[in-house]
């Protein structure tokens, strides 16, 4: 259900108007779906992202190994098109059919959303461990510790703030560019941003993008406060 919009009236009151009409947050073309729909395909994503990210990019991180690779893949991440990741995944093997409650192409949206967490969550992990100080690893070997032992207890807890980071952009980063769902008739706050281009409703697809940049302000506060609540060492420094 829209808002009814008024002619001439200024383009920031009306989209203002749209989002805090609560008839616009109700049924399932409204604002609480498609917001409930990109949280949900943001969640999946970074978590599988982390799922797959992480143990890979720690182990290699205490092995100081394949660290051109594991730093450039930031890089090379940032030059890869998600939206043409996307479209070729739609069109191709993966295709444009329902998946589930991550709607149409949700399958193709998941993987381009998964590939474009993971540049941040890998490089984070494997930079975060890497600069644990290495004198205090040898002297822990010294002690006579395992290597698993000097994984779990000295490099991860150090590392943890980086590889927190890590996870916060990729966070953010997902959720403003689950947005793009929508171009394949997919699922989203993106919706909103299509169908206001497709009703020339230009105070509609303000309002998205608002809606958007908001969810991502709010997560990143809240991302925030988690990373504070799980670092182990800011804990041990506030129980000293």
């Amino acid at each position: 259900m829209d808002a009814v919009h008024r002619e001439g009236g200024p383009l920031i009151t009306d989209a203002l108007s749209y989002i805090f009409n609560g008839d616009n947050w109700s049924g399932p073309q409204g604002i609480g779906a498609f917001a409930a729909q990109q949280m949900l395909l943001t969640v999946t994503s970074l978590v599988i992202a982390a799922v797959i990210g992480l143990p890979v990019a720690l182990w290699l991180g205490h092995q100081g190994r394949f660290g051109f690779l594991a730093v450039n893949i930031s890089n090379v991440g940032r030059a890869i098109p998600v939206f043409a990741v996307l479209i070729v995944l739609s069109v191709g093997p993966v295709g444009a059919d329902e998946f589930g409650p991550y709607g149409r192409a949700g399958m193709a949206t998941l993987i381009a959303l998964v590939l474009f967490a993971l540049p941040p969550i890998i490089t984070n992990a494997y930079v975060g461990i890497r600069e644990v100080d290495r004198d205090i690893l040898e002297a822990s070997r010294g002690m006579g510790m395992a290597e698993w032992q000097i994984f779990r207890n000295i490099e991860l807890p150090l590392a943890m703030p980086v590889v927190l980071t890590g996870i916060r952009l990729a966070l953010v980063q997902v959720w403003a560019t689950a947005t793009i769902a929508a171009l394949v008739a997919g699922p989203g706050l993106g919706r909103i941003i299509t169908r206001g281009f497709d009703n020339s409703r230009t105070y509609e697809v303000f309002a998205g993008a608002v809606l958007t940049a908001a969810g991502a302000l709010i997560l990143e506060g809240l991302a925030v406060l988690a990373e504070r609540r799980l670092d182990p060492m800011r804990a041990a420094r506030q129980t000293a």
